[in-house]
């Protein structure tokens, strides 16, 4: 009798039944049956439950290798890559692109415009896809902005990722309370000394 239920213990072929029926694939390979019960318990509980040293993390490792796992040490998506190819698929995978080309933009406007009109201007911020360039004086402002076009145009050409969709020059100018983006209606500042 076995340990675990009533059924009976498997006993050994005798030579006139013919050759034991084969294993199914991945089974243990079978075993001289042994003399005494203890050995007889051992290996019912092992084909039963597995091998102990299968259920280890390199025995299992072991196992794969032994069945023919489909990893090959050339196979595809094991060839090494170089280290902008690995960047640049973490930030399409992150969502960083549109962020790193605006950024790319903010440091390569000289390099866009040219010296001289980098030497008088420089941008300032990317709201909603409008790049703000801040101009030395009036006449600078003025000259970029019949140059809106060719540099809306450098720009996209240049950073697609960027998101830029129009450009705005700036002119120093003092504060004015009659318009902007944060006035409110009424009479304003007066004359507080007379």
């Amino acid at each position: 009798m076995s340990v675990d239920d009533d059924r009976p213990v498997e006993e050994a072929p005798s030579s006139t039944t013919g050759p034991p029926p084969p294993a199914p694939p991945g089974a243990l390979p079978p075993e001289p049956l042994p003399d005494d019960e203890a050995q007889r318990v051992y290996l019912r509980f092992r084909r039963v439950f597995g091998d102990p040293n299968g259920r280890s993390r390199d025995g299992r490792r072991r196992k794969a290798i032994k069945l023919g796992s489909p990893s090959q040490p050339f196979g595809t998506g094991r060839e090494p890559r170089g280290i902008a190819d690995v960047l640049a698929s973490v930030t399409s995978e992150l969502g960083w692109k549109s962020p790193l080309a605006q950024s790319d933009l903010m440091a390569a406007w000289p390099d866009m415009v040219g010296d001289e009109l980098s030497a008088h201007s420089h941008p300032v911020s990317i709201d909603d896809g409008t790049l703000t360039v801040q101009c030395d004086s009036t006449a600078w402002a003025t000259q970029l902005r019949l140059m809106r076009g060719t540099v809306t145009t450098t720009i996209v050409r240049r950073y697609p990722d960027a998101g830029i969709q129009s450009v705005r020059f700036l002119a120093p100018n003092a504060p004015s309370w009659k318009r902007g983006p944060r006035s409110v209606p009424g009479r304003g500042p007066r004359d507080t000394y007379g």
